[in-house]
């Protein structure tokens, strides 16, 4: 019983630091503005990082490559770097909080979309109300801006969850395991960021060398080790501790946190729009994870292996597992 106990509550804290990790994530990414770093240098750390430190399982990845789709690897490297580009010019165009919402908050429903639209997949009508209010939050975010930058930050963002979604939709089909993940997704984006840095299609400070050093630790650790390598750990053990759908439950909680601590990081106000937005877009996240979900059929339906990973899958980049694949129980 005691063992027990202390298992729940080391499950609680790694969930509560699984959500800190969340939010750093989209703080960080509206702090590249006020580093030495630029976008593609903070992109080349976030993915360089787990590459180095994953390197020993890159060739049983690389022999487990060769079983894979192309068209399921195009999906998992849309959530690589044109995600994380993506997030950083929404970023720069609004606000901490509408990162930490948009992006996650608005991954049911795309993945909905996209699943109804592709494979005809059924929707319960719990989630069918919890994707109304998701939409509905986003229709509350986008009618409180009152800049044209801040409204077209608000489209890039949403298709920055877009990309998610189909990323989302990648681990549900993919055969490769959580490291296999990781690595397809951030060899190729950290190489690509390598080569747009140094080849000056875009700038960066890190070639230059006019990147302070304390900026690139700041970074390297808060993106590269704790929203890409930490976060995921924490979560898995979570899952393990608590169960799937309290611990995926808990990605409503990360906008929120994030909303409040970008009031004294970057004195951004919570308006009312967006405290508007936040409710309604937490609450239908939590109620769009709480809900059953229909059997899966066919050839699209998860296998074990399939099954285990979702339960990580909105965790492979440190994204809240606000997705429809991060919903299975994984315990």
């Amino acid at each position: 019983m005691a063992d027990r106990m202390r298992a729940k509550l080391t499950g609680a804290v790694a969930l509560v630091a699984a959500v800190v990790l969340w939010s750093s994530f989209a703080l960080t990414v509206r702090g590249i503005g006020s580093s030495s770093l630029t976008s593609i240098d903070v992109a080349f750390l976030r993915f360089a990082t787990p590459v180095v430190i994953l390197a020993p399982w890159l060739p049983r990845t690389v022999r487990a490559l060769r079983g894979e789709r192309i068209g399921v690897l195009l999906m998992l490297g849309i959530g690589g770097l044109p995600h994380f580009l993506l997030c950083a010019l929404g970023g720069h165009l609004t606000s901490a909080a509408l990162i930490g919402l948009l992006v996650p908050g608005t991954v049911p429903l795309f993945v909905v979309v996209i699943l109804c639209l592709r494979w005809r997949e059924r929707i319960s009508p719990r989630r069918l109300i919890a994707l109304a209010a998701i939409t509905t939050g986003v229709a509350a975010a986008a009618m409180q801006t009152t800049s044209t930058a801040t409204t077209a930050g608000i489209g890039v963002l949403l298709t920055a969850g877009c990309a998610w979604a189909v990323y989302t939709i990648g681990l549900r089909r993919t055969g490769l395991d959580l490291a296999g993940v990781v690595l397809a997704v951030c060899t190729p984006a950290a190489i690509a960021a390598a080569l747009l840095a140094a080849s000056t299609a875009m700038p960066s400070h890190l070639m230059t060398g006019t990147a302070d050093v304390s900026d690139v630790l700041l970074f390297t650790g808060l993106q590269g080790i704790g929203t890409g390598l930490l976060s995921t750990l924490c979560y898995a053990y979570a899952v393990r501790a608590l169960g799937g759908n309290l611990a995926a439950t808990a990605g409503a909680i990360s906008p929120v946190l994030t909303a409040l601590l970008a009031i004294p990081l970057f004195g951004e106000p919570i308006t009312p729009g967006v405290g508007v937005a936040l409710a309604l877009i937490a609450t239908g996240v939590a109620v769009f994870n709480l809900a059953p979900r229909p059997r899966e059929n066919g050839p699209n339906r998860p296998g074990p292996r399939r099954r285990a990973l979702d339960g990580t899958a909105g965790m492979v980049k440190g994204m809240p597992p606000t997705s429809a694949a991060s919903t299975t129980e994984a315990a």
